[in-house]
């Protein structure tokens, strides 16, 4: 039997992390804004599950839910 408990009463954090990691807001906040648009994208049900077989329709269908995405 695997000792869950023994293995849980030391936590695995590195004694060596006293120093601030570099984080650039201005990336992250453009790379959030780019990750909710997607998200957005994806509840068109044609684009998630790719209905359109050909790239241009499909590239076209993409746009049209995009534009549609950005007047709301």
């Amino acid at each position: 039997r695997y000792p869950s408990r023994k293995v849980r009463k030391n936590p695995v954090l590195s004694e060596n992390q006293q120093t601030q990691r570099k984080t650039d807001f201005a990336l992250y906040r453009e790379r959030n804004l780019v990750e909710r648009f997607f998200n957005k994208l994806k509840q068109f049900r044609a684009i998630a599950t790719r209905y359109d077989k050909l790239k241009s329709t499909f590239l076209a269908a993409v746009q049209f839910a995009s534009i549609i995405i950005l007047l709301n």
